[in-house]
């Protein structure tokens, strides 16, 4: 699959400015999705020391070859030193000998690893917790970034068409879930997002619920959360369906109040526009509709190299959208005894408004 080149070189630059106006001299990566934006390195244990004129990459033995070829391949400059881990944190404590402040990931460090930092940097090195450094950075995505997040929302929609019509056959939950798993992977992506969401009637009224051994039948609601990874990045995507016309007036009142709060969130992103803004636009029809209590959950969340990363749409959200973000507006419905209803799409962030990433109809009835 031809992928459109992404600018990995030009990140490190960046957040070198980041960190200077954070008072930072260096920075000390250790959340592996942050090293692999910044390096392009894939491996499961890595940290990144980032200098004022140079970058360290610290992995393992298992990673030697790979961590070469991958950095090489991305542009990025940046030296590699291979070992276990007393011999990496040597290396790391001899490259920061002349550092004043070195920023610790927050989030990504424990408190056992700084106290051992603490107890191996020079005195002199003062040790700064910082947030959010790299991840404000991939708030925004380039073209290379996006043009993944496309086809891989693209494969997930072609992998319900193909499946949809199964539904016919009352498949359980579970089987329809590894048909859906299958036909993702079949159709180039990597791997599936996530934990895949098929949760019919009762089970619906669960959020996250997993799928079990539920036979899917006809009358009731059906949620479908699901999304395909392709080279690191996430589409995400529900759907709610049934089987039929719906069992009850309430559950099809639940589809069209969901249907219209999704539609008015989805009206409300654009460059500029604060977070908790979109989740207003969404509240206020399900309030409307008597089921403000039931909608649980924020209204979405950024989605890129992870699967929720910011910015958050909630009510107490305070980020403001930027355009080249990608968002997903996600209201939902549940109650207990009729089942839930949820509506997903994931949206890059545009000056005037935004795009779907996610392109499959919203069509509530199979039959």
């Amino acid at each position: 699959m031809n992928l459109l080149p992404m600018d990995v070189p030009g990140r490190l630059p960046r957040l070198r400015q980041s960190m200077e106006e954070h008072g930072c001299d260096a920075l000390l990566v250790t959340s592996l999705t942050n090293l692999r934006y910044l390096t392009g390195f894939t491996g499961s244990a890595g940290m990144l020391l980032v200098l004022a004129d140079g970058s360290l990459l610290l992995t393992d033995g298992r990673y030697d070859t790979q961590a070469a070829e991958q950095v090489q391949v991305a542009g990025v400059e940046a030296a590699i030193e291979v070992g276990n881990g007393p011999r990496q944190d040597e290396v790391l404590v001899a490259a920061v000998s002349a550092v004043s402040r070195l920023g610790l990931e927050a989030c990504h460090t424990s408190w056992a690893r700084q106290r051992t930092l603490a107890d191996k940097v020079p005195s002199a090195t003062e040790l700064v917790p910082t947030e959010g450094l790299v991840e404000t950075q991939r708030i925004v995505k380039d073209e290379g970034e996006l043009d993944r997040m496309a086809k891989a929302a693209a494969i997930a929609d072609q992998a319900l068409v193909e499946v949809r019509p199964r539904l016919l056959d009352r498949p359980t939950e579970r089987e329809f879930a590894l048909e859906l798993d299958s036909a993702i992977r079949r159709l180039g992506a990597d791997d599936v997002s996530f934990d895949t969401i098929v949760a019919a009637g009762s089970n619906g009224a669960k959020p996250h619920a997993r799928p079990t051994d539920r036979r899917i039948e006809p009358g009731e609601l059906l949620v479908l959360d699901f999304g395909a990874l392709l080279d690191g990045y996430h589409s995400d995507m529900t759907r709610t369906v049934c089987v039929g016309p719906p069992g009850t007036r309430t559950r099809s009142r639940m589809v069209e109040a969901v249907m219209a709060a999704q539609a008015a969130g989805v009206a409300a992103v654009r460059g500029g526009a604060a977070a908790r803004d979109v989740d207003a636009a969404c509240r206020e029809i399900i309030t409307q509709a008597g089921w403000g209590d039931a909608f649980v959950h924020g209204t979405g969340h950024g989605v890129g190299l992870d699967i929720h990363e910011q910015p958050m749409l909630s009510a107490v959200a305070t980020a403001t959208l930027a355009a080249g973000s990608v968002v997903t507006v996600e209201p939902g419905v549940y109650l207990r005894g009729e089942g839930g209803v949820r509506i997903e799409d994931s949206l890059v962030v545009t000056d005037d408004g935004c795009r779907h990433l996610t392109k499959s109809p919203k069509d509530l009835v199979i039959d």
